[in-house]
Formats: structure tokens, sequence, C-alpha cells
């Protein structure tokens, strides 16, 4: 993704490694920090445009100071940690993040009246479904039921089983 090979841990990337140089990932007071030891930001260098990415060069602290950069790599994988349980809970989810959810598909579902992941969840694709089926008229499409389904089961809509989607027809006829 970014020329060099990622480290990670409990499934956060907290550095890049590249042939001649270790870049941590910043965050939090950490940027304040690498920047005060002149550590510059990774560029990656595409055909036609430059990502500059918030992981910090730290080559030459860990040459000269490995205490000081032990320091720093434990900060960058709290950082990075943190960041990740965030980006995986509950309240940073948005109904578009829900496999087989987008934009127009959250807009409809708020519009019936659930305003966020956790109403969506408690509530069940087929109660769902109705909801939407009321705000927007009976006209819909028996995939968007699958669909909230699959967003609720953490699938595909397609990998769900047929008794699984008869039972939902049951509820919601």
């Amino acid at each position: 993704m970014f020329g060099g090979t990622g480290v990670f841990i409990k499934g956060a990337m907290y550095a890049i490694l590249t042939d001649q140089s270790m870049f941590l990932r910043g965050g939090e007071s950490l940027d304040t920090k690498l920047t005060s030891f002149n550590c510059s930001k990774f560029k990656h260098i595409k055909r036609s445009t430059t990502a500059v990415v918030n992981y910090y060069d730290v080559t030459e602290l860990y040459l000269n100071d490995r205490a000081e950069c032990d320091e720093l790599v434990q900060q960058s994988i709290k950082v990075s940690t943190r960041e990740k349980e965030f980006k995986s809970s509950e309240q940073s989810k948005r109904l578009r993040d829900l496999p087989n959810m987008r934009l127009t598909l959250e807009r409809m579902v708020k519009k019936a009246g659930i305003p966020d992941v956790s109403s969506f969840i408690s509530l069940g694709a087929a109660e769902v479904y109705r909801k939407v089926r009321t705000s927007h008229g009976k006209d819909l499409d028996l995939k968007l039921l699958w669909m909230f389904a699959g967003a609720i089961d953490g699938c595909h809509w397609t990998l769900l089983k047929d008794d699984q989607k008869e039972r939902l027809l049951r509820e919601v006829e």
C-alpha cells in the first residue's frame, strides 16, 4: 500500500519498515514528540502524486537513543490499538459502514426513524424493513430485507441461508 512492510499488533498497524528506514505511526500527543525529535513524515511517491501519511521516520533515533525509541514504539502501539478499538466499536460505526449498506440505504433507514447502528441491530432486519416500507412505500424489493439481515449478521446478503430468508419473509408478512 505505501511501499513498505506494515507492522501490526492486535490488528492495528503501528509501523512501516522499508529497506533503509523505520517509521512509527503518530497520533494524539505523539505527533508533537516525534516532530520535536526531527522525525520527518513518511512520503509515498506514486506516478503523479505524493501521499504524506502520519508515520514518522525514527531510524536515527533508533540508532542513537534506543531507550527513547523503545518508549515511542510503546506509545505508538497504544495510540494505534486505541484507534483500532474505537474504529471497531459500535460508537464509531455509521449505518453505511455495515456490510451491504451504502449512503442511500442509510438515508432510507434514517428517514424511517432508525437513527443509528445500535437501534438498527436491536430492531432486527424484519422490523427495519417494515419501517422502511412504511416510510417509502410497499414497492420495496425483498433484496433490501436480505441486505438488512446481512448487515446485522456481518455478511454479504447473498450468503444468507434459505431457511433464514424464509423466516424473515414470515416475519414481514
